[in-house]
């Protein structure tokens, strides 16, 4: 799959501890985008954070949180990307979902040996 120009941004905030089905809720999402088609996924862990109930989520030592912030990043095709959006109404009651327009500079994948 080629995909360079316009594009858009799919982002998924989460907590590291919401579930789907006793599964990382984050892992079910990645599932479901490469299910789809979608050109790729990535979850990146916060290290502190807080969201709309204004608790803060943190890493540091002192006050240890088992309930990071993550966020699932999506880049694909304007369409391709509003396509999935009824897979996360199915499975998201709390967190935030963006979009973003971007311009995809280079996408490539790694040559495997």
């Amino acid at each position: 799959m080629r995909l360079s120009g316009h594009a858009l941004r799919l982002t998924v905030y989460l907590g590291e501890d919401d579930s789907w089905q006793h599964r990382p809720l984050y892992h079910e999402v990645v599932r479901r985008a490469r299910d789809a088609g979608l050109a790729g996924a990535s979850v990146l862990r916060g290290i502190e954070g807080y969201g709309a109930g204004s608790l803060i989520h943190t890493s540091r030592l002192l006050s240890l949180s088992e309930d990071l912030p993550v966020a699932v990043v999506i880049i694909d095709e304007e369409q391709r990307v509003r396509d999935f959006l009824p897979q996360l109404d199915e499975l998201i009651d709390g967190g935030l979902v963006t979009l973003d327009e971007v311009e995809v500079v280079r996408y490539a994948g790694r040559r495997r040996p």
